[in-house]
């Protein structure tokens, strides 16, 4: 006997679609089809995000990530650094009340050549002189002495020294009070790798990424001079290179703080 049931027909699948059925796909590759092309969907979505915000911050570099792109890997930095207090013959300019006139580019950039022992001469090849102290150090830490110590001036000296073996760069800097200029140096003395003068650029002298070089800061009055020295190579100093006579013909661009400190006190340093 033929059977009076009739035979149940299967339901269609949620996943035949029209467009894709005339094309002669099965179900089962419907959905294969389906799942691929939702994933590259995605994938290129967001790629197109990263292309827009990629634009979009292109010509953008916020302050604090620009601090720490200085500060990098590669920043030039000293591998050494002495602080001193300031002496007792700078108490006349402990505090800027007393000494309120803004420095000058002609005050501290007077002499384009210091001497020092044994013939050796340091030529200024860069300088500047301006207001915006955060934009002459980096490093969080000092940005932040800086600024506590309501720097108002920053001047920064690049040399090299007349035979072309060293390169050496002088940083002076006007604080409140000796009391901020002291705190400064201080915190110096614990952070110097991680916040230092950004170097001056010139195509007459550079201090290497990678290179061996000595710091020193000073603490004179409410001012402090940063000291830093180098071989332009980049080698560590040998029994012939004398740093410290490098640095004291160096600190021969304080010569605008003595004066000062003479035409305060009316007598010669």
């Amino acid at each position: 006997m033929r059977s009076s049931r009739k035979r149940r027909r299967t339901p269609p699948s949620d996943w035949q679609l029209p467009l894709l059925t005339d094309m002669g796909l099965r179900p089962e590759q419907q959905r294969l089809f389906v799942i691929i092309a939702s994933v590259l969907g995605v994938l290129v979505v967001a790629v197109g995000l990263v292309a827009v915000v990629g634009s979009l911050g292109s010509g953008y570099l916020p302050e604090r990530a620009a601090t720490a792109a200085v500060g990098g890997a590669g920043t030039p930095r000293p591998n050494t650094f002495h602080g001193w207090s300031s002496p007792k013959l700078f108490e006349v300019v402990s505090d800027r009340a007393r000494d309120a006139k803004p420095l000058t580019d002609k005050e501290v950039f007077a002499g384009k050549t210091l001497t020092g022992e044994n013939k050796l001469t340091l030529k200024l090849v860069a300088h500047d002189l301006g207001d915006a102290c955060a934009s002459v150090l980096w490093g969080p830490e000092l940005q932040a002495s800086a600024e506590a110590g309501e720097c108002t001036q920053a001047a920064r000296g690049l040399y090299r020294s007349g035979d072309g073996r060293y390169v050496a760069q002088y940083t002076l800097l006007n604080l409140r009070d000796a009391k901020a200029a002291e705190a400064m140096v201080n915190g110096l003395k614990e952070g110097y790798r991680g916040g230092w003068s950004v170097a001056l650029q010139s195509d007459k002298a550079a201090f290497l990424p990678s290179g061996y070089t000595q710091g020193g800061g000073y603490a004179l009055g409410h001012y402090v001079g940063l000291v830093w020295v180098g071989r332009t190579d980049g080698a560590e100093p040998t029994a012939k290179d004398d740093f410290v006579s490098l640095t004291l013909a160096l600190r021969g661009a304080e010569k605008a703080v003595y004066r000062r400190v003479v035409a305060i006190t009316g007598k010669p340093s």
